[in-house]
């Protein structure tokens, strides 16, 4: 994935939506069509596994927050 380092969900989120708008608008050419499905692909992977991480670590501060009112 093309700068994985500086990729943040809300740019993923704002690339994915205008290669949608593109597709939908059929502003893409056909030629440039699979490069560009394959990059959605690559962003709602990042997408879907920042969510997931971020759910998780949300999680563990819930479950440790409990843990410090009970001791």
């Amino acid at each position: 994935m093309k700068d994985a380092e500086d990729l943040t969900y809300s740019k993923a989120l704002n690339e994915l939506r205008e290669i949608v708008s593109n597709i939908e608008s059929q502003e893409i050419d056909i030629d440039h069509l699979t490069q560009k499905v394959r990059r959605a692909t690559e962003l709602i992977g990042f997408c879907r596994s920042r969510l997931r991480t971020t759910e998780e670590e949300i999680q563990r501060i819930f479950e440790d927050k409990n843990l410090s009112d009970i001791e």
